[in-house]
């Protein structure tokens, strides 16, 4: 098994507080994340880093300047006492193919919406992705992204911290591998309670997230 999940567009590492996360991650790491942007109405907004290649670290959280959004934050940012690598995402180079293809091996993605955010100089990035509402409840299945005119995060100059690997636990390895293969991706996988967890190579050498 790869130690990068092919395809991977980016990792979801989701926090309750998002200025405590950077924070931590930059004293871990000896890199600091840059600010993304917000995501109107949804009530979050998001730090980055590149993971190297096309992929990027984001660490999602509540947008203390934005109301109370009318329905849960996305990727459960509510739900987590403190941070925690809750999700990813790859990048296929059809969407509609891949799901469509997907939905033939037997594991459907769910439909692709479309979303958007504002970046700090003011710049609307668009993409669409498959619904959460459909994803696989361990969340160590992906969910898939096409960015299409949008310029790509990992594009952007972001500061780096190389990605050595992807690593998960699970109680039925099996059944979390089924819609992987669909996906035409994988993960190493290994008997456990479930968790997402990522090393990264820093200039404070590996460090390991969860």
């Amino acid at each position: 098994m790869n130690a990068v999940p092919p395809l991977l567009d980016h990792l979801v590492l989701a926090t309750p507080d998002l200025a405590a996360t950077v924070a931590e991650f930059a004293r871990r790491t000896g890199v600091t994340p840059v600010p993304g942007g917000v995501h109107l109405g949804l009530g979050t907004r998001n730090h980055l880093v590149g993971l190297g290649g096309r992929s990027y670290l984001e660490i999602l959280g509540p947008d203390p300047e934005q109301p109370e959004p009318t329905g849960p934050r996305p990727f459960g940012v509510d739900g987590p006492a403190g941070p925690r690598t809750l999700t990813w995402a790859i990048s296929p180079a059809d969407l509609d193919t891949a799901i469509t293809t997907a939905r033939a091996r037997g594991y459907d993605p769910g439909p692709a919406r479309p979303m958007s955010r504002r970046t700090p100089d003011g710049t609307v990035l668009r993409w669409r992705l498959t619904d959460g509402n459909h994803a696989h409840p361990s969340g160590l299945v992906p969910f898939l992204i096409d960015w299409g005119d949008s310029r790509h995060p990992a594009a952007s100059g972001l500061p780096v911290t190389s990605l050595l690997e992807v690593t998960a636990t699970v109680p039925d390895p099996e059944e979390v591998r089924g819609p992987l293969a669909a996906l035409g991706t994988g993960l190493t996988l290994t008997p456990g309670p479930v968790a997402l967890s990522f090393t990264v190579d820093t200039p404070n050498g590996p460090v390991t997230f969860g």
